[in-house]
């Protein structure tokens, strides 16, 4: 039944909205970037710091290894929270170097439950952000959850509204083909659908999923 439920879903945002081709990065380390800063910020944002870490090309592990911290929380001020989003990206690059040499390559061959458990103990990177890069920057079959994905599936009965981060994406990878696209872009589509009409307070009468059964009874945050 919820295989089915969410099948239906992800059909009906597909056709009302399109591929949404996320996630934008030339390269691994890029997306890697992009999925720390976006923390507590919008893209528009975070765009402007990458730009910023390009323009002076920073944005490889070597280099921001090397650089001053107070120097890089400029670079990246636009995304907001810079100073501690500093300390994230450097935190993630001492990671880099202390257990891979520094080499993205070096990641390949990583079991994706091992090398998400190893992200988790990096300070400052939660679920969501070790499953955005999973996802977007090696390709693993992870569904990100996040927000947007919690009111959408509570709203639609889905999922208990006291369910966790991993009740949450567990109800996504038991119920979907273990496939990286289909992951990547239902995601994409959950967080359109609740950026435009899955909002705080609900608005129905033109979402595209508005036939299928579903409460507001409460404006679920």
């Amino acid at each position: 039944m919820i295989r089915e439920q969410l099948t239906e879903i992800y059909q009906l945002l597909l056709s009302r909205f399109g591929p949404q081709h996320w996630w934008p990065g030339d390269t691994q380390f890029e997306i890697i970037t992009g999925a720390i800063l976006t923390q507590n910020t919008n893209w528009s944002n975070v765009e402007k710091a990458i730009t910023h870490l390009k323009t002076v090309e920073l944005l490889n592990p070597e280099q921001i290894r090397s650089t001053d911290i107070s120097e890089l929380a400029e670079l990246i001020r636009p995304a907001g929270y810079y100073r501690l989003k500093a300390k994230r990206l450097k935190n993630f690059v001492d990671w880099l170097f202390a257990n891979y040499d520094g080499k993205m390559v070096n990641l390949k061959n990583v079991h994706t439950e091992q090398l998400r458990t190893e992200l988790l103990v990096i300070k400052g990177i939660g679920p969501e952000t070790a499953d955005s890069i999973l996802l977007y920057a090696f390709k693993r079959p992870v569904f990100v959850v996040d927000a947007y994905t919690a009111r959408i599936a509570i709203r639609h009965q889905l999922i208990d509204p006291d369910a966790d981060y991993e009740q949450l994406r567990e109800l996504f990878q038991s119920n979907l083909a273990e496939d990286v696209q289909l992951f990547n872009e239902y995601h994409a589509l959950l967080v359109k659908l609740g950026k435009e009409f899955c909002k705080p307070k609900a608005q129905c009468s033109a979402c595209p999923l508005k036939e299928l059964p579903h409460t507001v009874e409460i404006e679920y945050s």
